[in-house]
């Protein structure tokens, strides 16, 4: 059996969740289905289901961690059992051996604690937590969860008016050695000041590792007061293209991730185009850019956080657009290009010919996240609606085969959906994803990707499932 987080999968012995399975066999056997971990400590490995929780009282959220011996079917509670905890904007199980919880707190740091499956059955927080950096989007890369946002560079490099460039701010988290640090932003490898040689700075969406190295989708977001006040010798801008001066913002004003700065110019000139980005390790000081125009950039946006499009199947790395730029409010600023597919194939660090139209196949639909499931199968958060109009909303499921270019609307799932979870558990080709209704406990959905067919698994007394993943006690480690 294989399991994975959309991170990282490692093969585990065991039996399918749609078979039945002796005591004896089952890889999930650490205990009874409490919850609360007051099973005898054992000193055999086992695994236990894990669900991040949240549940809504009159003045205060209680986020627990439970444990499951199965997701296909059942009930579980919070009254009385689980780890109460501080909560997460995102859960990441790194493998089966740890789960991190990393919490976005706006435009500041967030605290992070990680947690490991004991012996007892039971979830255990680790010693140590983080106040890591502000982040737009994160990932793992060999012994690291990772992430990544876009902010200003060293004082130091301060042009005539006082400002800055833009720089990479990256936090390491050393799963393993349970350490933390960041890199030094006054090396000027980090800057993502003129990242793609058009004046623009750039923020960084989803951090893949393939081949060793880690692709990213570089996100152009127009030029910085830094950038954008640099002139030639004649006093004209730089970067700034003819026709485009009036972009150039007046006063500082705006609110949330849509807030600006005087002297800038706020969003990319660049709409109809794409770039990945390939780094050579987890330092970022080194990178081969791919640039294509079939598709707008890569990045699912949901105010400041970007969402990872760049995912691997078979070997070949898929490049997807929902095509966010529709939503610009200048026309200069909004892409022509429809929310489509690209991909780097195997063995290779160069576009194809490989193109598919997701809208062609969506009645003008984009997506606000994808998902690999297994093979070639994607899971793909649909929004009701064109970005052209308004009041979109992310609040359907597809499922997309690559190799065959289709796309197929998720059947099963119930009709009063208020939410899903934030990210699936994928194990045996099967998508485990959280559903939120809003009548009623939210259950777990497992997805059959080759049928597009949704059965109901796992119910939880909660008012929102968060997290799904599993973990494993191994004595011997």
């Amino acid at each position: 059996m294989t399991t994975k987080s959309i991170f990282a999968a490692l093969p585990i012995v065991a039996c399918s969740l749609f078979a039945s399975c002796s005591e004896e066999d089952s890889p999930i056997n650490g205990g009874s289905t409490n919850n609360g971990g007051t099973t005898t400590p054992t000193e055999e490995a086992f695994s236990q289901y894990v669900v991040a929780t949240t549940t809504k009282g009159s003045n205060t959220d209680t986020y627990t961690l439970l444990t499951s011996n199965s997701l296909s079917e059942g009930k579980i509670s919070t009254l009385g059992n689980g780890l109460v905890n501080d909560g997460a904007t995102q859960w990441i199980f790194f493998g089966d051996e740890y789960l991190y919880g990393l919490q976005y707190n706006d435009g500041n740091g967030g605290t992070t604690a990680s947690y490991v499956l004991s012996a007892d059955s039971s979830i255990q927080k680790r010693n140590i937590e983080y106040t890591i950096r502000r982040f737009t989007t994160y990932g793992t890369y060999k012994d690291y969860v990772l992430t990544t946002s876009t902010g200003d560079g060293p004082t130091e490099w301060a042009d005539a008016n006082g400002y800055v460039p833009q720089s990479f701010l990256v936090s390491y988290l050393d799963v393993k050695n349970e350490s933390y640090s960041t890199n030094d932003t006054k090396q000027e490898a980090y800057l993502s000041e003129n990242f793609l040689g058009n004046g623009e700075y750039v923020t960084l969406s989803g951090l893949l590792e393939h081949d060793d190295k880690i692709y990213s989708a570089a996100v152009p977001m127009g030029l910085s007061q830094y950038g954008c006040m640099q002139k030639d010798d004649e006093g004209n801008y730089l970067w700034v293209l003819e026709g485009n001066e009036d972009l150039i913002k007046t006063e500082s004003g705006g609110q949330g991730s849509g807030s600006y700065e005087k002297d800038e110019l706020q969003w990319t000139q660049y709409p109809n185009e794409c770039w990945v980005a390939i780094f050579d390790d987890e330092t970022l000081t080194s990178k081969k850019l791919l640039r294509t125009d079939k598709i707008s950039y890569a990045a699912g946006r949901m105010k400041s956080q970007y969402y990872q499009m760049i995912w691997e199947a078979n070997g070949d790395v898929y490049v997807f657009s929902p095509s966010y730029a529709k939503t610009m409010k200048d026309a200069r600023q909004q892409t022509t290009l429809p929310a489509g597919v690209v991909r780097i194939p195997a063995g290779t660090e160069e576009f194809d010919d490989y193109y598919c139209n997701i809208e062609a196949q969506s009645d003008g639909k984009s997506f606000l996240r994808v998902w690999p499931i297994a093979e070639d199968y994607f899971l793909m958060l649909m929004y009701d609606r064109p970005l052209t109009e308004t009041g979109f909303t992310a609040n359907e499921l597809a499922i997309f085969k690559a190799e065959d270019q289709k796309l197929t609307y998720i059947t099963g799932l119930p009709a009063n959906i208020s939410g899903f979870g934030n990210t699936p558990y994928v194990e045996e080709g099967i998508a485990y994803v959280a559903v939120t209704t809003t009548d009623g406990n939210p259950a777990i959905y497992a997805i059959n990707p080759a049928t597009a067919e949704a059965h109901k698994g796992l119910e939880v007394e909660a008012t929102q499932i968060t997290g799904i993943g599993r973990l494993t006690y191994n004595p011997a480690e």
